[in-house]
């Protein structure tokens, strides 16, 4: 499959390596910036998700599995101007 041609700055931050540590810092700041009805919506879909795909390997899988969809419908969108 090939990729989407990116901006440069998009490119490198999609293709920077990130850290356990890092990501985990990430995701706590998200957290805290989420309240309310938004907060428990994507809590409650992210234990869906792993419960549906419980190892790392079923989340890997089912990625692969729609990743032709979701990049043919990113390069069909209009662009915004």
């Amino acid at each position: 499959m090939k990729r989407p041609q990116l901006e440069p700055w998009v490119a490198a931050i999609y293709d920077a390596p990130l850290e356990p540590e890092e990501f985990e810092r990430r995701l706590a700041k998200c957290r805290e910036e989420l309240e309310g009805e938004e907060l428990e919506n994507i809590l409650s879909l992210t234990d869906w998700f792993q419960r549906r795909y419980p190892t790392a390997k079923a989340r890997l899988s089912y990625a692969r599995r729609n990743a032709k969809q979701w990049a043919s419908q990113m390069t069909n969108r209009p662009v915004p101007r």
